[in-house]
């Protein structure tokens, strides 16, 4: 019962049944309990012939997961597959950038409203940040498991790309940012979020236009995943994507 190498664990019920619906990677091993959760029939009605089911206890579950949040299912999955191509700003036109990110969770969370916000690629930067664990899959629900996922070496260097390719830029950022309610994100873009405590990286704060959201006053700031979920939503309404 001991993970194996090449491939990923992948724990809860609502990641394990958007991998199986994403066809995308495969699951080889799923262990559950006896008896098995309610969800149960949902997630074996998904599963190939070829996965193998084994019966384990809730605390070997817990072990085997490195976390209770299980919900009594945990699956040994092919790798996630990261984007090689950088993004074309004809076909991907809603782009998102994660700047250090490197609570698992947020990121998790931050995924889960790119894909119900329509974004049609993240980029992450490998600098710094959480990458795509476990727990930041089971925080997003298990929806990036329909994402396009690219990770850069540096901000800098995903910068550099952005404009090459021609995407206009907004930076999330509170000093000196016009309201995104002011804002009319031109597509093909990228907005910029950043690390939970520093905010954007220093070298790219100027790479594009600053957009802040408003707040009752100026000490406070959102949570990283919130104020990406808030800005999301408004660029995703101004161009009537939902």
């Amino acid at each position: 019962m001991e993970k194996q190498q090449g491939m990923e664990l992948v724990f809860g019920i609502h990641p394990i049944i958007e991998l199986l619906n994403a066809k995308r990677r495969k699951i080889y091993t799923i262990y559950t309990t006896k008896p098995e959760p309610k969800a149960w029939p949902k997630i074996l009605k998904l599963l190939p012939k070829y996965t193998k089911i084994e019966f384990i206890s809730k605390e070997k579950l817990s072990k085997l997961a490195d976390s209770t949040d299980h919900q009594g299912v945990v699956a040994l999955a092919s790798p996630f597959i990261i984007r090689k191509k950088f993004f074309n700003p004809e076909k991907e036109k809603f782009l998102l950038m994660l700047d250090s990110i490197q609570d698992p969770r947020n990121l998790g969370a931050i995924l889960r409203s790119a894909h119900c916000t329509g974004v049609n690629g993240v980029i992450v930067t490998e600098r710094n940040s959480t990458f795509l664990t476990p727990t930041a899959i089971k925080s997003s629900a298990g929806l990036v498991e329909h994402l396009e996922i690219y990770f850069a070496p540096n901000a800098k260097s995903a910068v550099d790309e952005l404009k090459k390719a021609g995407y206009t830029i907004y930076v999330s950022n509170l000093e000196n940012s016009k309201s995104a309610l002011d804002v009319d994100f031109t597509l093909p873009c990228c907005v910029i979020i950043g690390n939970e405590g520093e905010g954007v990286s220093p070298s790219i704060l100027k790479s594009g236009q600053s957009i802040k959201l408003p707040q009752v006053t100026a000490d406070i700031s959102y949570n990283a995943s919130v104020a990406a979920g808030i800005l999301l939503f408004l660029i995703s309404t101004k161009n009537k994507i939902i």
